[in-house]
């Protein structure tokens, strides 16, 4: 009986540890299968992954493409602009080139012009001079003003040594205003100003009081012209003052008056060129020519001022 027990121990034992191993086995192999399943798992993850990065790829590489033709489109639009703004460099050269030309054969033509003209004016003063005609020599002073209105020219040639009284004596003359019947004309001279010599252009500084006078003789119906001529030694300078009792300049004008064309009263005659030329030739000769507006009688006061 006790054998009999003893086999069963023994048996019910085996059975035990065959059921504890297959157990065991079980186990394991449940372990190994999960652990292959999140493997598996972990893997189609990792291809999903792989295969979403492609499709980005893919639309970027799609993307980059579309912008790739766009740069090439864009590229041969600009090499077209590129020779149509090449063509009308070329074209626009040419164009230079040809007023160039032309502008070359009109500067040439208008220098050939302007010395024939100033040889003809350089004849007629002359003619003026020795004919002692006054509306010749009027007519040849209209003709050169015409080329000193322009207040940038460079300064006149400064060669002749006259008395200061000579230049008031000529303007005298050539305006004609110590004959003209309707006012009354008055020159007072400064002893210093009979001895005393410029250096100036007889001609151009002679033309730049004639305007003054024939300015005074213009704007005085009525009344008197005053012509002083004085010597300024501690600025040495000669001063021709022309003053008269006609219309009058305002005082806001005193600037104005001396722009070309510039008329303040339309009725008479003239091109608004006198006082801008006389101006410009005093300023030329080293000088001025100004407007004195502290004059408190009727009339106007210009002073013409020449180095000596």
């Amino acid at each position: 009986m006790v054998y009999v027990v003893i086999v069963l121990v023994v048996i019910v034992a085996a059975l035990c540890f065959s059921l504890y191993t297959q157990g065991q086995a079980s186990k394991k192999q449940a372990e190994e299968q999960q652990q292959l399943l999140t493997d598996y798992q972990r893997r189609v993850n990792e291809q999903q992954k792989l295969l979403e990065d492609y499709r980005a790829l893919e639309k970027n590489f799609d993307n980059v493409g579309e912008g790739y033709e766009q740069a090439l489109l864009a590229f041969d639009k600009m090499n077209e602009e590129q020779e149509k703004a090449q063509k009308t460099n070329e074209a626009l050269q040419k164009t230079v080139a040809s007023l160039q030309e032309a502008n070359s054969r009109m500067q040439e033509s208008a220098q050939k012009k302007a010395e024939s003209m100033g040889s003809i004016i350089a004849d007629l003063q002359q003619l003026a001079a020795t004919s002692a005609d006054s509306k010749l020599a009027t007519l040849v002073g209209r003709i050169t003003d015409l080329d000193d209105v322009q207040d940038d020219l460079p300064p006149l040639e400064r060669g002749d040594n006259p008395m200061v009284v000579r230049i008031a004596d000529q303007a005298v003359k050539l305006s004609g205003i110590d004959q003209a019947q309707y006012i009354k004309f008055e020159q007072t001279v400064d002893p210093s100003a009979a001895i005393t010599m410029l250096l100036t252009s007889e001609q151009k500084a002679v033309r730049a009081l004639t305007h003054l006078l024939d300015n005074a003789l213009k704007f005085t119906t009525d009344g008197t012209v005053t012509l002083s001529v004085n010597v300024d030694m501690d600025k040495m300078q000669a001063v021709y003052t022309v003053e008269d009792t006609g219309s009058g300049i305002e005082a806001a004008e005193a600037e104005h008056i001396f722009e070309p064309y510039v008329k303040l009263n339309q009725y008479f005659d003239g091109q608004g060129i006198g006082l801008t030329v006389a101006r410009n030739l005093a300023r030329r000769l080293g000088g001025d020519v100004v407007l004195d507006t502290t004059k408190d009688t009727p009339g106007s006061r210009f002073v013409l001022t020449l180095p000596i």
